[in-house]
């Protein structure tokens, strides 16, 4: 039919654009946060890129749901302005027609949204997490470059070598300043390796000098050793999905019906539904006078898409927090918003819009 393919393309067309402005837009500001993540040392720079693709993973869902809801508003409110929409109606078309096409357009990209929530969103967690919780918990020795000063992770210490080869494990022109509680020491090294014992890893240092000084008397001591070591605190690298329930698989989530689990599981089909009201809530706030100058509809659209989302997160607090069971809470958030998104669309059909455009019927001539 012609009214339904023309609708399609015209959307698929909006949804495009709409996509690339908006996703360009959120690699940007992710790109500018993981930089300087990397550059306080936080991340390692050579995972920049790759934990740049889990964060853009899992803020994907929300940049689908809201490019196809400002692509629909903002299509069909080209169509009001430009009085396609009157001839529309005046061809017995109803605004409810609409909802048809418009879901045979949207059904591919909510099945993607329906994979990355479900699927994608806590492998991504899971995986960014390890990466940041891995250079974390690297020991101080492994995370220093040559011929830059590093310091340790509590602060207390500050790494230099010259050079080195394995990732520091064996380094030669050592350097250490440490900051105790009551004294300061800097030792040198011209060369150091480390070392295992069980589960701890020592720095030996060999051929070198050790100058202490106590800072409440002030007493200073220098002493030259053949070898010296140094701990390390090298510790084992734990799983993010022993902590956080973002991490867990959407299975585990129903297995463990526990308080936060179930806010986990919320926030998750939330997003799922969310952008399935959203679709339909956007048929309806398209709606525009092409009489009029300004358009505020888009404005209008922005922010119900803000409250609605909020909501979501929101209804993810109440149920964390054991206030309202997983049912009642998804009852209440999406079920009202889908009976809204109904009832608005219905009002648009019988009320003041069809009567602009003359649906209503001419009064008699006595």
């Amino acid at each position: 039919m012609l009214f339904d393919s023309t609708l399609r393309k015209e959307l698929a067309r909006g949804f495009g654009a709409t996509l690339v402005v908006i996703l360009t837009i959120v690699i940007t500001m992710m790109l500018i946060r993981v930089l300087g993540q990397a550059a306080n040392g936080a991340v390692a720079p050579t995972d920049v890129v790759l934990l740049m693709g889990y964060t853009v993973l899992s803020h994907l869902p929300t940049i689908l749901a809201l490019s196809l809801f400002v692509s629909i508003v903002v299509t069909l409110g080209r169509m009001y302005r430009d009085s396609e929409m009157a001839i529309w109606f005046s061809s017995g078309v109803a605004l409810t027609r609409f909802i048809a096409p418009v879901l045979r357009m949207s059904w591919p990209v909510l099945l993607v949204v329906a994979v990355l929530v479900l699927l994608v969103w806590p492998w991504g967690n899971r995986s960014s997490a390890e990466l940041r919780e891995r250079y974390e918990q690297r020991s101080d020795l492994s995370r220093v470059t040559p011929g830059v000063f590093q310091t340790s992770r509590d602060g207390s210490r500050v790494f230099f070598i010259e050079k080195s080869s394995e990732e520091a494990v064996n380094a030669k022109g050592v350097f250490v300043l440490a900051n105790g509680p009551h004294d300061e020491s800097l030792t040198s090294a011209r060369s150091a390796h480390v070392e295992s014992v069980g589960t701890d890893r020592f720095l030996v240092l060999s051929s070198g000098q050790r100058a202490q000084q106590d800072r409440q008397s002030g007493e200073r001591t220098l002493a030259s050793f053949a070898q010296y070591q140094v701990l390390t605190g090298e510790q084992q690298v734990q799983r993010a999905s022993n902590r956080s329930p973002k991490t867990l698989p959407t299975a585990e989530l129903m297995r463990d019906p526990s308080a936060r689990n179930q806010g986990e599981l919320i926030w998750r089909l939330g997003l799922l539904f969310g952008a399935v009201n959203l679709v339909l809530l956007a048929i309806g706030l398209a709606a525009t006078n092409p009489r009029r100058a300004t358009n505020w509809n888009l404005l209008f659209a922005l922010l119900g898409f803000v409250v609605y989302y909020n909501l979501v997160n929101l209804s993810q607090a109440w149920v964390s927090g054991g206030k309202y069971a997983l049912g009642p809470a998804m009852a209440a958030v999406h079920g009202g918003t889908f009976v809204l998104a109904l009832t608005l669309i219905w009002w648009r059909d019988h009320g003041t819009v069809r009567r602009r455009f003359g649906r209503t019927k001419a009064p008699a001539v006595a």
